[in-house]
Parts: C-alpha cells; structure tokens; sequence
C-alpha cells in the first residue's frame, strides 16, 4: 500500500506531435528518468502518461520536459486537467488552421499576452482554449487582444469565438489540399521544363534545383534541423539523402519525382490519420460544452466545471445533459446511446436520476446536480477512454521494442551494402551500390507499423465504447482473444435483479402479515435487492426507533431486536447455525426463513426472473469457441441450478461466500493453459474480490456505478448480458485487421529490402514501400470503427 501511496501520475498533452517516430523516442528518453516507473505516448491522442516518485515529483516533470524540449523542440507540453483558481476558460475556433507548426506559434504567443496564464491550441479540433485571469482588467479585452495577434502570426486563420454552439464546422482539409496540390503542380510544370525542352548542364540543374526545392524544401529543412539536434536517422533524413544522392548522381527527374511521389503520399497519409482521429472522437463525443444555471429567476450558462452540487440546472430540448443530477420539474425523453449504445429513448419525470451525456429529446427539464463535472458520468467514461492507451497491449509493446531494433539494424546493413560490395566485387561501382543502400534506407522506416497499430487499437477501444462497453486497455482488449472460461454472478448479471414476494407461507400461528412484519424490520437496514422487495411488498412506515439491535451476519442473514423480541432473517444456513429445526422448501426462488424468538416462524419466497438476452449471450459465448459458461452465486442451489438448467450453463456453483467464489476461480485458473483467460462478470459492487482475482473484470449494469467502474477492467454501461459475446467480438476484429497490418507492412517492406539489395528496386519503389504501405495500414486500421451495433 505504501509503495502506490508513493506514486503520483500526470498527464499531458503534447501539441505538434506529428510523428510516430518521435512518439517513440520521447516515449524511451522519458522512460529514461530514473524516478520515472512507468510513460506511454499515445500518438493518437498525442497523450503522455507518466507515473513517478511522489517524492521527486516537481524535478522528475521538469527532467522530462527538458527531455521532451531536447529531442523535439516544437512540441508544446501542456498538463491535462490543469485548471488554476481564479481563471476562466474561453474557447476560441480556429477556422483555417491546417498546420501543426502554426498551432504551436499561435499558441506560444497568445500565452505570452498579459492576462493570459495559459493557452492550449487542440490542432485536431481546430481549438484554442485561453485561460484568463481574473485579475486581468477586462476578460473581453484579453480576447480582442489574442485575436488580433492571431491575424497577424497567420493571416489566412480565422479566430471565432465560441458562444452558443459550435462554429459551422467547414472542410479545412480540401483547402489545406488545394494549396499543397498546387505547390506540387508549380513543381511539376518546372520539373516537366527540365526534362522537355532542350537545356543541358547548368540550366537544367538550375531548373530541376527549382523545382525539387518547391516539392521538398520542407523536407530538407526538417532533416537539416533534425541532424542539428542529433536526431538523425528518421523519414525526412532518409528522403533528403535519397533524393539528394540522386542528384549527386546526376538522376535529376528521378530526385524530383522520387519527392514529389513523397509529399503525395504523406498528403494523402495525413489525412487518413486525422480522419481517423476524428472518426475516434466523434465516437466519444459526449462532452456537454456548457450548462444553463438557474440564479434566481435567470438563468446563466457556464461551463460545467463551474457547477456545483445542489446547483439547479435547465436542459432545453436538443441539448446535452451537462451534469448527473435528479429531476426535479419536467419531464421528457431521453437519448442514452452516447453512453449505453441502446437505440431506444428512456422516459424521465420528476424523481428521476438523469446521468451526464444523455441528450434531451422533448421537454424541458430542472435538474440539481448531484455530482460536480469531475465526478459526473462522462467525465469519467472520458477519462477512461483517454487513459486506456496508457495500458498498452502485448502486440503494442512488442511493435515498439521490434522498431527500436530494427531501425538500426537496417542502418548498419546499408552502411555496409554501400561500401563493402565495390571493395570486393570486381566491377562493381561505388555509386551503384551508394544508390541501392539508399533505396534500403528509404524502405526501412517502421512507420506504417508505428503509426497503425496504436490506430488499430484505440479505434477498437471507440468502437467499443460507442456499444456501451467501456475497455480501460488495449491490454484487456487483447486479453478478450484468449478467453476460454465466462465466470458469472447470477443476480443483477444474467438475472434482472428486480426481486418481488411470490409467496409468504408462515408457521404454526403466525399470521402472513405478521411474519412480513417480522422480515421487513429484520431487512431495514440492508441494501440488498431481496431485502429491499421485502419492505416493497410490506408497504408501510417502519418505525426504525423499534429497533433496538441490528446485526448482519455475512453470507447468513440478518438478526435484529424489536420491542424485546429476536428476529433472525436469512437462509438455510442461518438457521443451521442457530438451530433452529425447519424443513427446506420445494419452491424455486430465493427462500428468506425467518425465527422469532429462536422459533421457526416461516419462510417468504421471492423471485428473480432471466434478462431477456441471458439465453442468447450463453449461445452466442459458445459459437464464439468459450470452453466452459459457469455460474457462481450466494443464492440456494435449487434456485442456481434452475437458472443454470434455463441457460444451458456448463457448471453451477451456489451458495457461495465471496471468498468462495475467489477460491472456485482459482480451480479453474489451476486447470486451464496457461495462455486461456478468465472472464468473471459480475455487479462490481459485491464481487470486487472476484473481479480483481480474474484475469479480465467485467462489471455489468455499471451505468452510472463508481463501485462497477473502479473494480472492473471492462464496463458494460447497460444491463446486456449480450454486450459480452459483442465485446469479445470487437477484440477479435480488431486483433485481426492488426494482425493484417503486421504481416502486409513487414511482408512488403521484406521483400522490397531484398529487391532494393540487388539492385531490381529503385527510388519509385522504395516510397512506396514506405509511405504507401504506410496510408494502406492506416486506412485498414479505421476499419476498426465500422462494427455493427449489435
């Protein structure tokens, strides 16, 4: 317990994070620090986790954006979550913004203004969030102030304000197209001068000098940059050796059309990536952006970390609900498929809790908040959904330690195919040999593995959370692959857990409402469902001050004093503990027996009926190849095996403690392989132990639960015990179009290596070796999205 009290974790945003590669570097360079125990950079979400020394906290972030600053100086570090006191946020759109590098400037500048404490710029969103001080003399002033400057650094960005909705959303990307296409064009039409018209020697240099300039020059001046920094051997190094080898060779056009195909290709492999960032977002896109406060008879609207609990807030129709809270006026109909993936608006009406991210479809509601913006519903599926890529899967990791090996290795083996075959070769030239060590360079970069497979992963992770079913890793998404055994909890899981009185049958002459009477004071203080349809079906006050001793007995009953008689309430192994003599029932249910004053008095049945999926998820568990569907429950055995009969379940265990239950997954954890998974799903409320033991936790009905969230390592937001087979089958889609990802890139690249070594490859071949496999891999990845809500 000490050594997690010890460990702190931050996370941070990294804008101008452009590149797989340097993901990879800042990812190990940090990993480095000595206080450091665990980084992982999400290129996707351009996301640093780090986990440290609580004691070194202040030295070990300042070390790691030295770091950061020293590999990749364009890069701005801004801590997520960071919010000072006495500030407010403004939201600023960005309407042309088409460069990373202009983002950082924007947002290096607006920062400096006075007022001004920090300002973020999301180049994926397009956003700029200003945070101002309150000391500044006039908020609105500061703004002016940032748009103005933003006009001046970049003329051709529009900044807007954000007030009521989201500015009209425009294509930015088929203009930011436009003006690159038209680059190449100018390059193209100098480049076709050169190789059509009669010019020789210094002119023809001069032209094809032109119009390689006017398609590479970003190319060049970031490689320039990059060997300044000691950061030599990524893609813009190895295009400028290739393309300027050319030239030294006197391959003018093939310089020009070996950059052009290039910048072509890392047009079209940018926009793939940005789509599917964006097609991953849109997934998760439930964050209210503002809430509607009633003060007094106005109503203000601010942004939701603003509001606080017993606030009373107004949801018009059309709109997000902002916060978790009760209804307390109105009513309407809900959407919740943001959050559940369920299709099916639900009603709400006065009384009702209303969770953050469910979208208003009719009328209009007055809410008070029951929990601030941090604690809501949708923070906490945001927050999940972001950290799950610092939990990395097992193919992730072994994609990043395989690129730090193999990059280097390739290095050295076309060093030593430029310069020893001329050495022992009769014939053979060093400027052949130069140039086919060249093209291997070129072949070499692992960025369609780096830049895909983390795509792979998080979309399956989106796709996922857009079903309802929240997985808090890529690890546990892997994990899904491998499951053989489904451990389930009956009630609440493959039960609907809504518990009613099916009969009273009392003892002796002890009359039906008495012996009710008797079971709803001896359950007053419980929380469980069985307990809780006992005081239902009772229907009167109960006068608590009666009471005058309440002892729960775990995994037994409860036994409670009342004006002076002993209640004992529970099962049959309560009351073989007490001695008490009964005869054990026939009837299939839940059986409550009660004692009065160390007498059977009876016993009260009640039922649980099936979900209406439970029978299907078992089938559909099946067809998936699970070996074994078994059953863990508290419950008598003649009600666990009836269920399990109905389901067609493998094996059935009752009347199990919790630490029984642990005990009965470690039997079968003892038998299976040791590459099989155990899934236990379970409410994540009473099941923790359980949930933890396994190796993948599911919590189902965690809509809304902290307890489901925090135990488990998948949460089911809905009560479907379907969503598990679904689960499942999102791993497995997503594992292979991964998989396909691996073998084409490294199949393609292994035989281009090869050709490339022998001479067959040229300058053509090689960029697409790299840059084309590279948009193939990424455009496969966003396959992942387009699963089947079913």
């Amino acid at each position: 317990m000490s050594k997690l009290e010890n460990k702190v974790k931050h996370e941070f945003l990294l804008e101008g994070l452009d590149c797989a590669n340097c993901a990879m570097k800042i990812e190990k360079s940090v990993n480095g620090i000595q206080s450091i125990t665990s980084c992982n950079v999400n290129f996707a979400t351009k996301t640093l986790t780090m986990e440290m020394d609580k004691t070194k906290e202040i030295d070990t972030i300042e070390e790691a954006r030295r770091n950061i600053h020293r590999l990749e100086p364009h890069i701005n570090i801004l801590e997520k979550g960071r919010k000072s006191r006495n500030t407010h946020n403004h939201t600023l759109y960005l309407d042309g913004l088409d460069c990373a590098n202009c983002a950082a400037k924007i947002e290096k500048s607006v920062g400096e203004l006075e007022g001004v404490t920090s300002s973020s710029v999301d180049f994926v969103s397009k956003k700029l969030i200003i945070e101002v001080s309150e000391s500044a003399t006039s908020e609105q002033l500061v703004i002016n102030e940032a748009v103005k400057l933003i006009n001046r650094i970049e003329p051709h960005v529009k900044a807007i304000e954000e007030y009521d909705n989201d500015p009209h959303e425009h294509n930015h990307e088929i203009g930011n197209t436009k003006k690159v296409l038209v680059r190449l064009g100018i390059g193209i039409v100098i480049g076709s001068l050169g190789m059509f018209t009669p010019v020789s020697g210094i002119y023809e240099l001069a032209l094809f000098l032109l119009a390689y300039l006017i398609v590479g020059g970003d190319v060049i001046y970031r490689a320039f940059r990059n060997i300044l920094r000691g950061q030599v051997f990524d893609e813009h190094f190895l295009m400028a050796l290739a393309t300027i080898g050319a030239f030294a060779i006197k391959q003018y056009p093939e310089g020009v059309a070996v950059m052009l195909f290039y910048q072509v290709g890392e047009l079209f492999q940018g926009i793939a990536v940005n789509r599917s960032r964006k097609s991953i977002g849109d997934l998760m896109d439930i964050r209210p952006d503002y809430a509607n406060i009633k003060v007094g008879n106005e109503i203000k609207r601010v942004s939701p970390d603003e509001v606080k609990i017993g606030d009373i807030i107004v949801i018009k129709p059309g709109e997000k609900v902002p916060l978790d809270g009760k209804v307390i006026e109105g009513n309407s109909m809900v959407d919740t498929s943001a959050l559940t993936g369920e299709s099916v608006p639900r009603e709400v009406q006065s009384g009702s809790d209303v969770l953050s991210g469910f979208i208003n479809k009719s009328g209009l509601l007055s809410v008070e908040v029951t929990k601030v913006f941090g604690e809501s519903t949708v923070s906490k599926i945001l927050d999940l959904v972001q950290n799950a890529s610092s939990r990395k899967a097992p193919t992730e990791n072994f994609i990043t330690k395989f690129a730090r090996y193999y990059t280097p290795v390739v290095v050295i083996v076309a060093a030593a195919l430029a310069f020893i075959p001329p050495l022992l070769l009769n014939g053979a030239t060093f400027s052949d040999w130069i140039y086919r060590a060249l093209v291997f360079l070129v072949i070499s970069c692992p960025c369609a593995l780096v830049v895909s497979i983390p795509l792979g992963f998080f979309g399956g992770i989106g796709a996922a959370s857009k079903m309802g079913i929240l997985v808090k890793g890529s690890n546990y998404l892997e994990a899904l692959n491998n499951v053989k055994y489904v451990v389930f909890d009956k009630t609440g899981t493959l039960t609907k857990g809504v518990f009613e009185v099916t009969t009273i049958c009392p003892s002796g002459n002890i009359l039906k409402e008495d012996l009710l009477e008797y079971a709803a004071f001896a359950e007053t203080h419980s929380n469980h469902p069985i307990a809780q349809s006992i005081r239902n079906a009772y229907g009167k006050e109960l006068s608590v001050d009666k009471i005058q001793e309440y002892n729960e007995i775990s995994g037994h009953g409860t036994a409670v004093t009342v004006e002076g008689k002993e209640i004992l309430a529970g099962n049959a192994k309560l009351m073989n503990k007490e001695n008490i003599a009964f005869k054990e029932p026939s009837e299939i249910g839940t059986i409550v027996h009660i004692a009065l004053n160390r007498n059977y008095a009876g016993y009260i049945v009640i039922a649980d009926e099936l979900k209406e999926d439970s029978v299907q998820a078992v089938r559909s568990l099946k067809e998936l190849g699970i070996k074994k569907t078994i059953m863990l429950t508290g419950d008598a055995a003649s009600v666990a095996k009836s269920v399990g009969e109905k389901l067609g379940l493998d094996e059935v265990h009752a009347e199990l403690l919790p630490q029984h239950k642990v005990e009965e997954i470690e039997k079968i954890d003892a038998q299976k392989n040791p590459k099989e998974k155990i899934i236990f799903v379970g409410d994540g409320i009473n099941d923790t132990p359980v949930l933890a033991r396994a190796d993948v936790g599911m919590a189902m009905g965690g809509l809304g639960s902290d307890a489901a969230i925090e135990a488990a390592d998948i949460v089911i937001m809905t009560d479907e015990p379907s969503k598990i087979p679904a689960a499942i089958g999102i791993a497995k889609r997503t594992r292979v179009i991964v998989w396909q990802n691996i073998l084409f890139a490294l199949g393609v690249k292994g035989i281009f290596l090869l050709l490339g070594a022998f001479g067959i490859a040229t300058m053509w071949e090689a960029v697409f070796s790299d840059v084309g496999v590279t948009l193939l891999a990424v455009l496969n990845a966003m396959r992942v999205l387009r699963v089947p809500n079913s």
